[in-house]
């Protein structure tokens, strides 16, 4: 599977714009059958290392521009949350299927669910850096689902190999949603990511549990990355 090609910046005007900043990504191991159960015909579980691989990402969004006209005066800022496993399609395209996302802007949330047919849920979230220390809680202010993380940041890692188990996690640039039965996929572009080593300290979460999912204990692994610039592309039909 071609998994550098989606990191070329794809041709045209994009659609909007926006930053992310602070990411962790939090990593847990589950079984290809259980994940592959869980989505929507036309899309095959992605596996690395002998496993699929749950992925729970808290981070701020800045700098939010839905449309490339929008005024950088009125773009939005708030912190976002994202439940995620990885897919292909037939052995292409590798990208990013969401069971979940949380955002802080309640505007947001109506945009991505009507426009991007994304699963978000509104929630109240803070998110605090001070030097190295991260903290980051998150409530969805319909059900129970929470999150609650402390962290800290290590080390800078060299650059992953497309052949890594890093860049199998990281570099994805495609994502997958349903609306109305049917698959859609869009894409992003943005600079490689610069990816930190991370400690948890505290995690007590429910977001796994509320998407049906396997997740109890510590996870896997965790990361920690400053952040990248990020162009936003049209979602497109597919099949």
């Amino acid at each position: 599977m071609d998994r550098v090609a989606p990191t070329r910046r794809p041709a045209g005007r994009p659609q909007g714009g926006q930053r992310w900043e602070d990411l962790a990504f939090l990593h847990w191991r589950a079984p290809a059958e259980l994940i592959q159960a869980t989505l929507p015909p036309g899309l095959q579980v992605d596996t690395c290392d002998g496993s699929a691989w749950l992925g729970l990402v808290p981070f701020r969004m800045e700098a939010v521009r839905p449309w490339r006209i929008w005024p950088k005066a009125l773009a939005f800022r708030f912190p976002e949350l994202n439940l995620r496993t990885y897919v292909h399609r037939d052995g292409e395209g590798p990208g990013v299927w969401f069971y979940s996302l949380e955002a802080a802007s309640w505007l947001a949330v109506q945009a991505a669910r009507i426009g991007w047919g994304l699963p978000y849920h509104h929630a109240r979230m803070q998110a605090h850096r001070a030097g190295d220390a991260v903290t980051y809680q998150s409530v969805r202010r319909r059900g129970d689902a929470r999150l609650e993380l402390a962290y800290q940041i290590g080390q800078r890692l060299p650059p992953s190999d497309p052949a890594s188990l890093e860049f199998f996690l990281f570099e994805r640039y495609l994502l997958y949603s349903q609306h109305r039965g049917r698959l859609y996929r869009g894409q992003v572009h943005h600079p490689p990511y610069g990816v930190h080593a991370a400690r948890v300290e505290r995690l007590t979460s429910s977001i796994l549990q509320a998407a049906g999912l396997p997740g109890d204990g510590p996870p896997a692994l965790a990361h920690f990355s400053p952040g990248v610039e990020v162009e936003i592309f049209p979602l497109r039909p597919v099949g």
